[in-house]
């Protein structure tokens, strides 16, 4: 029997609505609307095209947006200086840097000087310290399209056994964190789950996957989840974006849909996810500076 499709593109949609709602009420109360400024370094085709996905994201939900397009040749000192203007903007309440940035900038000083006010990918180090800590400002974008669609496909994740196979500050050590902690008034997307993060120097690593209820791959190698790792009847959630001779392919082999019971897509099943809770944060950014 067929795995059940977690399918992200549809609850982004459905989540997006609910945004556009919460913007429009905003609108009515005379509050302007949240506004994000991506900066985007550089002609990488994937970045690009990631950025001009979440521009249109923006604009559908009401969102104002601008997108800060620079050469590849800029240097650190230019882009710390826009960052810096942004910063004093009171027009933008949320400001993404994509990465990667070109090699002769120092992404983790363009990290800490983005306001964490305004950090609304969580990779501050202060917002991870407040994520770590269960008083989170932000929940970074991916892991909380990875709760999300879980959550709201009915899958209980209190007191189950979870796999993160990945351990990346973007995804895995994130993702872990939250479905680990205890959920609060202040940290309502903690996931009260016991947690395993496993990763490419593991023992036994098929024996550790298969011992999970929800397992979740962020490892960024093709195929890398096998039918043999997956308990039966689990739910498994493929955060892998492996581009492969053009096609974009995930970490979890096609043959699991036959031993899962829930199953996300790629494309179509994260993805769609990572970008609403952008949207989410700059939201949030907005009622937290405006009010």
């Amino acid at each position: 029997m067929a795995a059940q499709r977690l399918d992200g593109k549809a609850l982004a949609a459905t989540m997006r609505s609910e945004i556009a709602a919460r913007v429009a009420e905003r609108a009515r109360a005379g509050k302007r609307a949240p506004g994000l400024a991506a900066v985007l370094v550089g002609e990488d085709p994937a970045s690009q095209q990631y950025v001009k996905n979440k521009h249109k994201a923006c604009q559908d939900a009401g969102l104002a947006t601008t997108v800060h397009r620079l050469s590849a040749s800029t240097t650190q000192a230019e882009l710390l200086e826009l960052v810096g203007r942004l910063n004093a903007d009171p027009a933008v309440h949320g400001i993404l840097v994509q990465l990667p940035l070109p090699k002769q900038i120092d992404d983790g000083a363009i990290i800490r000087a983005v306001s964490p006010n305004k950090d609304v990918d969580c990779f501050h180090p202060e917002n991870v310290g407040l994520l770590m800590t269960g008083y989170p400002r932000f929940y970074p974008c991916t892991p909380h399209g990875v709760l999300q669609l879980l959550t709201r496909n009915g899958i209980a994740l209190a007191g189950k056994e979870i796999v993160v196979l990945g351990r990346s500050n973007i995804v895995g050590k994130p993702v872990a964190v939250m479905l680990m902690q205890k959920a609060t008034a202040t940290n309502p997307a903690a996931g009260d789950a016991t947690v395993t993060v496993a990763h490419t120097r593991t023992k036994n690593l098929a024996d550790v996957c298969r011992r999970a209820d929800v397992l979740i791959a962020a490892a960024g190698v093709p195929g890398v989840i096998t039918p043999d790792m997956v308990k039966p009847g689990a739910a498994v959630v493929d955060v892998g974006t492996n581009n492969v001779d053009g096609r974009w392919l995930g970490d979890v082999h096609k043959d699991v849909e036959s031993v899962a019971g829930w199953l996300s897509p790629v494309p179509g099943g994260v993805g769609p996810m990572t970008i609403t809770m952008l949207l989410y944060n700059t939201l949030d950014a907005a009622k937290q500076i405006d009010g």
